[in-house]
């Protein structure tokens, strides 16, 4: 798998949902935590941005500096956001879109429903980076990008440094 870049259009697409539950949601969210891993900082990535259109991401805050509290690596097929509140701005970065950060504001608590790679369902309630995180890959999910959502372009948004 191989991470697409800002304007691939396939990052626009809205992503499938998945209804069967065999090995391809595990062989998917395996190669992704590979992904995930093996670019240094990233602490989340959706199928979507692999090119593949199937409503999975996984996510791992741990270890980061921003993170409060983290629940480790949560591997999420078909999340849905059932409840947010609050408000928070975040530097925000994504490995489909190398060459900026912006300020992005979002809600700073959600509460997720997500099933398993074996089509359990879970829910979930977290605040703070961690929900930020989610929220920025279940965008991916629904073909919107971190950069969609900087109010300010001129003002918010920046050249990345170092990556």
């Amino acid at each position: 798998m191989n991470i697409l870049l800002f304007p691939n259009p396939a990052l626009r697409e809205k992503a499938a949902h998945v209804d069967v539950f065999d090995k391809k949601p595990g062989i998917i969210t395996v190669r992704l935590t590979e992904l995930m891993y093996v670019n240094k900082g990233c602490v989340g990535i959706a199928a979507p941005q692999a090119g593949e259109l199937s409503r999975i991401a996984v996510v791992d805050a741990t270890g980061n500096k921003k993170a409060v509290k983290t629940s480790g690596l949560l591997v999420l097929v078909n999340p849905e956001i059932l409840e947010k509140s609050g408000s928070c701005v975040n530097r925000e970065g994504c490995l489909s879109v190398p060459d900026f950060t912006g300020n992005v504001e979002r809600p700073d608590k959600v509460k997720i429903k997500y099933q398993d790679i074996k089509g359990g369902f879970h829910i979930l309630e977290t605040h703070g980076f961690e929900a930020v995180i989610l929220q920025h890959e279940l965008d991916h999910l629904d073909g919107i990008l971190f950069i969609d959502r900087i109010r300010n372009s001129k003002r918010d948004m920046f050249k990345r440094k170092k990556y």
